[in-house]
């Protein structure tokens, strides 16, 4: 069995796309995965499958949500080694790593749209942008940064999602086997 966790995007936003954690947990049960737990309100989900294509259970989850909850929401399905690097790889110092968010894409995306897009500068927002994650420094908290993650995914062609260094802190323990 391999430990994944699951990113999902804009669920339980301002009263948008509401998912029951305790609801989707019997939904992803009964879909086949094994040991789901979910970690707060905003779609982090922790599982176990034998399946060890990623894309093929992104695919099955966002189904399960489309024909229950009846709305179609962006998933993205990491290993937990995959989580687990990409929060290693965090290019940032050691002050800066415990204030940064993780942008999560969906792929990687191609060298050539990395370039194009990283062309971008946002006042006093950091980014680097590194395989299948940006990694996001905003010393003025992220609800006051000028970051566009929509900028990110119409020019690198990616879907991407969220989470602050706590939350992958989190998942990462609880995801330990």
């Amino acid at each position: 069995m391999i430990t994944y966790i699951a990113l999902l995007r804009g669920i339980n936003v301002g009263g948008h796309k509401k998912v029951v954690m305790a609801e989707l947990r019997e939904l992803l049960l009964k879909s086949g995965l094994k040991n789901v737990t979910t970690y707060i309100q905003s779609g982090n989900v922790i599982f176990q499958s034998s399946n060890n294509d990623a894309k093929a259970l992104e695919e099955s989850i966002q189904k399960s949500i489309l024909n229950h909850f009846g709305f179609v929401v962006p998933v993205m399905v990491k290993s937990r080694a995959e989580l687990s690097m990409i929060f290693d790889n965090n290019p940032f110092e050691t002050i800066k790593k415990a204030e940064s968010y993780f942008i999560v894409l969906n792929e990687i995306p191609d060298e050539y749209l990395v370039k194009e897009a990283s062309l971008k500068i946002y006042p006093d927002d950091e980014y680097i942008i590194f395989n299948d994650c940006i990694y996001l420094f905003c010393p003025k908290g992220y609800g006051r940064a000028k970051f566009n993650v929509n900028y990110f995914e119409k020019k690198m062609k990616v879907n991407a999602t969220s989470r602050n260094y706590k939350t992958m802190v989190k998942l990462l323990a609880l995801s330990e086997e």
